[in-house]
């Protein structure tokens, strides 16, 4: 993950395949940039080249969180930038893809802007299974339809997690 941080904006690039692992740092990274007050969100997908179903419903958080997509004039948004067609057709058919603005093209940098890369925080297994679990919750209560998709595997998961917790995994 590559981050760079403007005076009212931030743009994250995602590169290669954003998953679990990936999720967990993601939203650590954009949850302490809007509790600074960052409103303005390019995920940069150029690179990306697939979302397992869990750093998409991390990433359906966070648009939620944003509150979806703003009207002209307002600078709270999360935009995707360049996703591919097979992040677009994952987001549709979870039915999320409302909380996002889309726009394809040239990222052009209109400010002064700080890039850092973005080092993996090596998270735990019950870190793992919650941010997981978490992330199928959303999109299960943002679509009705995606509570089949999810059903088995967030039942799976929360007693994962129930057994990470009691120390019985």
């Amino acid at each position: 993950m590559w981050v760079l941080v403007g005076e009212k904006f931030v743009c994250v690039r995602i590169a290669g395949r954003a998953s679990l692992t990936s999720s967990i740092d993601f939203k650590t990274l954009v949850s302490e940039l809007r509790r600074r007050g960052y409103g303005y969100f390019v995920i940069d997908l150029s690179q990306c080249s697939l979302m397992d179903s869990t750093f998409l419903g991390v990433l359906a958080g966070f648009g939620l969180k944003m509150g979806g997509v703003q009207k002209e004039g307002i600078d709270r948004a999360v935009e995707l930038f360049n996703p591919n067609p097979r992040v677009t057709e994952l987001l549709e058919s979870l039915g999320v893809l409302h909380l996002f603005k889309l726009t394809q093209g040239s990222l052009e940098m209109p400010e002064a802007t700080q890039t850092t890369v973005q080092c993996p925080t090596g998270a735990t297994r019950e870190e793992l299974a919650r941010a997981c679990l978490e992330a199928h919750q959303t999109l299960m209560s943002l679509n009705p339809e995606n509570a089949s998709r999810f059903k088995d595997v967030s039942q799976f998961l929360a007693k994962d997690l129930q057994n990470l917790k009691s120390g019985a995994g």
